[in-house]
Parts: structure tokens; C-alpha cells; sequence
């Protein structure tokens, strides 16, 4: 077994055997140290082998990519699929690696092997449970042909169980339901489907509501709405709902209170009504009482939040284990209202709960009592080409879903939104037309000539690609920074300093850079690093140490002693040391989002876990927006590129939009896949279809 370990020429290595539990460890160990598996994932194979000893190497070989699979945001491990697409399935090699060693691919290593077969040893495994029939103590539950680790079957099943419930548990609309939808949206001549009025006609009959649509379609606008129709005649019987609002992230949470203060102000209800619709957006994890150091919260099954109603925005975000935890800690018949983008990149960690609740939205797949209840109290005939009917059993989930279909963000002759479309449609010829179109002046491809190629630094600190608009790049905020500074002896305690530290965060906003990947030349690291020498070139940046004025970093992991959440990004400012000291020294800005608003200041000794943000990667992104927005792709394929990744990179951008492209084609290659999340989330019988 050791000549298995030592490093060979790429033609001297020898395939690696399953026939033995020696020749199977060998081969994940070649795996780790190429980096295609984690070390959690081998030693949780080496656990399990402990546990059942003389265990066969098909079983350990599918606890060990059932793990990996776990990693790359898979729920499980699908046999069948793996068999018959085996690198593709498991993303190897990984980071778009060209492996020489042909001999240890998954699609060589499992060459011959059966799908009966591996079932079979599966079935028989003491490691393996067969479903919900199976002993409760295996840590592995097969389920037909997709294989888990327990705990996240059981979260599965307790996130389906739930939103079964929900969508079981009706609620009495009142008599006038109509009229008040009319008060809250107004007929217009040239409008036909209004989606929104819909959308909070369906969410009033049940304890579910989701509602799913692209930038600029009306989700903010609809749950102000929904919340006005639900509250008010609790109000007028003086018994008014308690409603919370929620976001998977401190930005999110930000960005949200922000908009429905202002939705919430221009609403045409009673004063009464509008002082019951809170405007405060809390974090997911603060919403149900993170316990730090744990996978525990203050809120569960046993002590549930007080609310009647939750709203959760981004809910794209929301990992499977969070979502069940969520619904965990709901009372029985509180109302939850899902909003999200379903065509966004899904959660960082494992599962795609919203892709797989709103996998036929597009569809409509309502059912002809539903459609017949929409008609009635919209009081017109409906008329939506392109609509299935779905059967009210198979379709139960449907019948609570609505998809916003209009963009008011991105309108008609809009690069952005064309581009946008085009690349969620996957039509590469169509996306890569809008990116020549000279006519439209906000959306540009700057191609590079080499990584050295100095367009990528112009763009940098001005904005600038090929002449078109922008937002400044980083100079900008830099700008700000040097010329509305506050008087060097003005005191601390003055307003004028957070003030301006607001003002800089704000103009940090309007320009990111976002990475498809964080290795390579093209990667976060990496282009971060070019961005500090750039700005430091042209004269920005003082001196080459780690912390400067005008540095800009990202909270990588939750703080809760300091209340900064894992996304949060700050810029680093010289203010006042003490009060009425015209010393100055370091501090970190960043904007609150415990929805009071405003500017908290930390030590950069304080973060620990902190990294420069000139570049992000785009899940990071999600839940923000910024006037300019500059996508940089690697110059090779990436098992990360797909069709998700470049609609959440292009829907970032507000006003202004560049392609950064190292090498032509890449860019319709990503266009022409789309994530493969791995789940049976409703797709049991009589389930959402």
C-alpha cells in the first residue's frame, strides 16, 4: 500500500483499488492531498470504519462523497447520478484543475460499478438506515437512490413537515377582502396581471406565502402591502398582529429596513394601520437568539418566538439547517412569508430551499379552484398565457406561491436587465450581443490581454472600462474621505465624524469588484492584493502596512460580543483618540444593522476575523447592491461558474455593469450551466411537484 502514497509521474501512478478498505483509504488520501477531498470528510470515513469494523469499501466510499458532496452545498449524495456523470456530479477536480493523473478521477476510479450493486451494500450496511423505516440510531439514511447523513435527512424532513402543515392550516379572509386589495392596489388601464395584488390575496388564506421574483418586480413593495392587508382589521378589532421582519444577513437586514420605512410611510391607510407595520429588520440569527459556540438557539419548539406573522427577505440565502430551525421555533399558527430571488446563487452552506419550494413557479401550476378564487377577488378575469394547471394535490405548495413577473428596477431598453435576462434564460448568443451593444451605455465587457493587462487597475480606481459610465471606482470614496474630513481639532463626541464616516461607507458602496472564485489569478485573494498595489500606485494609500486609512474589510465570521455578523464590511478611519486629543487613530466603521441606524465605530485590534474587501466573491454580494458593479470571471472553467453565479454577479448593479473576461469564452461556457443542488425536498408524492 505505501507505493500508493509516494508521488509518481502523472504516467507512472497507478489506478488505486476498491476492492479494499487499504486501497480505498489510499485513494481518499490522494484526494485530500490534491485537495479534491476535505480532511473532515476522510476522517469522518475513518470514524465510521471504527464504529463498524470490516465495513465494504463501496459503503465507506459513499459516506466519504456523500461528505464532500455536504461541502459543495449538496443535502446528499444521488447515486444514480453520480454514476452516470461522476466528475461533473462531484465537481472534480475542483477550482477548474486539469488533472494529468487520469487514473484518479472519479469517472476512472468508479468505472464498472453498479448501481444495484452499491444500493445493495448500502441496504445492508449497520451504518446505513433505509428511510424513515430504518433503526434511529445509523448516522446514514438511504432514501431510494440519495444517501445522507442523518442529521440533514432529518432536517429535510422536519422543513417538509412544516410547510406541509402550514399549507394545510387555512385562515379566514375577511368578507371585504376585495375591496381592501382594490384600496391597496389601484386598477391601472395599461396594466394586466397585477402579480403583486396576487401574491398578497394568496398569502391572506394560509399559515405559507412565498413569493419569489428578480430585481425591481415588487417584493418589498407587495410584503408592505400584504402586512397593511393583514393588520388592518386586526387593528380595527383592536387586537393587532405582532410582526416581525428578518434577513439572512446584517446588510440584507440593513437594506431592507431602509426601503420599508419608506414603503410603510406612503402606504394610503389609516395612520393606526401604519403605526402596526414595523419598519426594523433583524437578522435571522438574532431573531432567534444565537447561542455563540453552538448550533443551539434561545428560540425552539419549546420556547417559540412571540410573533404572529414573520417576513424573511433574501430567503434564497437561507441554508436547510437554518430553515428548519426556523420553522422549528415558529408557533403553530403564525403566518410566515418567504421572499426571495429563486434564480439567485443558493446558500453557502448545504441546500437550496427556496430553488427547490419555487421549482415551478414559472409554471403557475395553479389549480382551477385557485384560479377561480384569484378571479374573484381581483373582480376581473385573469388571463396568464403560459400557465399550467396544476392539480391541487400534487400542486399543494402552488397554490401559496406567486412570482412576480415585472421589472420596474429595469426597465425597457435597460443593458442591465436585457443582460440580466438573457443570461438567466441561458441564451449565451443573446447576453453576449447586449455586452457589444455600443448603444447601451450601462452594461460593458472590458476583455483582458494577460494578467498584467492595466485595464483591470483602471477600472479599479476609476471605474472606467471602455469609456462608458461608472461610478467612480474606488477613488472615489477615497475622495470623500480626504475632502470632507472633519476639522482635525473637532471633538469626538461632534456628529460631524460619524457623519462622515457614514458618508465614506456609502461611497465605498457604489463601486465592488466581485469574484467568481477565491483562488488563482482572478480570485479574491489575489485581486485584492493587486487592488492595494494599484491604489497604493496611484497614491491612495498611505504607506504598505496591514491596517491603513481608507482599508476596507469584511467580517468573515459572526462577532456577537461586538454585534458584527459574518458579511459586514467596515472602512478603516483616523478619528480622534480621546475627547478634545487631536491625536488620531485607527478605527473601523461600519453601518449598524440593529435597525438604529447609523455608524459604529470598533478597534481594528478588536477583529479577528476580518479580510480586506476591495474584491468579494459574489455569494458574499447577495443581499446588497451597488451603483457600479464589476464582474471578474477566472480564464478556466470552474465547477462554480454557472448561469446563478453571473445573474446574481449582473443583478448587483444598480446603474452600471462590467464583465471583466481574462479569456473569451468563458463567459457562455459559466452562462450554459446552472447549479445542480442535490435534494428531495417536496419531491415525495403529493408533494409540491
Amino acid at each position: 500500500m505505501s507505493d500508493l502514497f509516494t508521488p509518481l509521474a502523472p504516467e507512472a501512478e497507478t489506478a488505486p483499488s476498491l476492492a479494499s478498505n487499504a486501497g480505498l483509504f489510499a485513494l481518499l488520501e490522494r484526494w485530500v492531498g490534491r485537495g479534491w477531498l476535505r480532511a473532515l470528510d476522510l476522517a469522518l470515513v475513518r470514524f465510521l470504519d471504527e464504529q463498524a469494523a470490516g465495513e465494504q469499501p463501496l459503503v465507506l466510499l459513499a459516506i466519504a462523497l456523500t461528505s464532500h458532496q455536504l461541502g459543495h452545498g449538496h443535502v446528499c449524495l444521488d447515486l444514480a447520478q453520480t454514476l452516470a456523470e461522476p466528475d461533473f456530479a462531484l465537481s472534480l477536480p475542483p477550482e477548474g484543475e486539469d488533472s494529468q493523473t487520469v487514473e484518479v478521477l472519479p469517472s476512472s476510479v468508479m468505472v464498472g460499478l453498479d448501481l444495484a450493486e452499491w444500493g445493495r451494500a448500502l441496504s445492508h450496511s449497520p451504518l446505513v438506515a433505509p428511510d424513515q423505516h430504518g433503526p434511529s440510531d445509523r448516522p446514514l439514511v438511504l432514501s431510494g437512490e440519495r444517501l445522507y447523513l442523518r442529521r440533514y435527512w432529518t432536517y429535510e424532513r422536519a422543513v417538509e413537515s412544516s410547510l406541509r402543515t402550514r399549507l394545510a392550516l387555512p385562515f379566514d379572509v375577511p368578507d371585504d377582502l376585495p375591496a381592501r386589495l382594490a384600496g391597496l392596489f389601484p386598477a391601472s388601464a395599461t396594466q394586466g396581471i397585477d402579480w403583486q395584488k396576487l401574491a398578497c390575496a394568496l398569502a391572506t388564506r394560509a399559515a405559507l406565502g412565498i413569493i419569489t421574483g428578480g430585481p425591481g418586480t415588487g417584493k418589498t413593495t407587495t410584503v408592505v402591502r400584504l402586512l397593511a392587508l393583514l393588520q388592518g382589521p386586526r387593528v380595527e378589532a383592536d387586537r393587532p398582529l405582532r410582526i416581525r421582519l428578518a434577513a439572512p444577513t446584517g446588510k440584507a437586514a440593513a437594506r431592507l429596513t431602509e426601503s420599508i420605512g419608506a414603503q410603510v410611510q406612503s402606504l394610503d391607510v389609516a395612520p393606526a394601520i401604519k403605526a402596526r407595520i414595523p419598519s426594523e429588520v433583524t437578522t435571522v440569527h438574532r431573531l432567534l437568539g444565537s447561542r455563540p459556540g453552538t448550533r443551539h438557539f434561545r428560540h425552539h419548539r419549546g420556547n417559540p418566538l412571540p410573533l404572529d406573522v414573520l417576513v424573511v427577505d433574501e430567503a434564497s440565502m437561507i441554508d436547510l439547517e437554518m430553515m428548519a430551525n426556523l420553522l422549528e421555533a415558529l408557533p403553530p399558527r403564525a403566518r410566515l412569508v418567504l421572499l426571495g430571488d429563486k434564480d439567485q446563487l443558493a446558500s453557502v452552506e448545504a441546500g437550496a430551499v427556496l430553488g427547490d419550494l419555487c421549482r415551478d413557479a414559472e409554471a403557475g401550476f395553479y389549480s382551477p379552484a385557485t384560479w377561480a378564487w384569484l378571479e374573484a377577488v381581483a373582480g376581473h378575469r385573469l388571463e396568464a398565457p403560459g400557465l399550467r394547471e396544476g392539480d391541487p394535490q400534487r400542486h399543494a405548495l402552488a397554490q401559496q406561491l406567486v412570482m412576480l413577473r415585472h421589472s420596474r428596477r429595469f426597465a425597457e431598453g435597460s443593458g442591465i436587465g436585457e443582460l440580466a435576462r438573457a443570461v438567466n434564460e441561458q441564451r449565451a448568443a443573446d447576453a453576449r450581443r447586449v455586452l457589444n451593444d455600443a448603444g447601451l451605455a450601462d452594461v460593458v465587457s472590458c476583455r483582458l490581454r494577460g494578467e498584467q493587462d492595466s485595464a483591470l487597475d483602471r477600472l479599479l480606481i476609476t471605474g472606467s472600462g471602455q469609456g462608458r459610465g461608472s461610478a467612480g471606482g474606488y477613488r472615489h470614496y477615497f475622495d470623500v474621505l480626504q475632502r470632507q474630513r472633519p476639522a482635525a481639532d473637532t471633538p469626538l463626541a461632534d456628529p460631524a465624524w460619524l457623519a462622515w464616516a457614514g458618508q465614506v461607507l456609502t461611497a465605498f458602496d457604489r463601486f465592488r469588484l466581485l469574484c467568481a472564485v477565491r483562488k488563482g489569478p482572478w480570485g479574491v485573494d489575489a485581486v485584492n492584493q493587486r487592488a492595494t498595489r494599484a491604489l497604493q500606485g496611484a497614491g491612495l494609500i498611505e504607506g504598505d502596512h496591514q491596517w491603513y486609512e481608507g482599508r476596507p474589510v469584511l467580517i468573515t465570521r459572526n462577532d456577537y460580543g461586538l454585534g458584527l455578523m459574518n458579511g459586514d464590511i467596515g472602512v478603516t478611519l483616523r478619528l480622534p483618540e480621546a475627547e478634545h486629543s487631536q491625536h488620531l487613530t485607527l478605527r473601523v466603521a461600519f453601518p449598524r444593522n440593529d435597525g438604529q441606524g447609523g455608524v459604529r465605530l470598533v478597534l481594528p485590534s478588536r477583529l479577528s476575523d476580518a479580510e480586506t474587501v476591495y474584491a468579494m466573491t459574489v455569494h458574499k454580494s447577495q443581499g446588497s447592491e451597488f451603483e457600479h458593479t464589476a464582474l471578474i470571471l477566472p480564464d478556466v472553467l470552474n465547477p462554480v461558474l454557472t448561469k446563478e453565479l453571473v445573474y446574481t454577479g449582473i443583478t448587483r448593479a444598480r446603474q452600471w455593469f462590467t464583465l471583466v473576461e481574462p479569456r473569451a469564452g468563458v463567459f457562455e461556457e459559466a452562462v450554459n450551466r446552472r447549479v445542480r443542488r442535490l435534494s428531495g425536498l417536496m419531491l415525495e408524492a403529493g408533494g409540491a411537484g
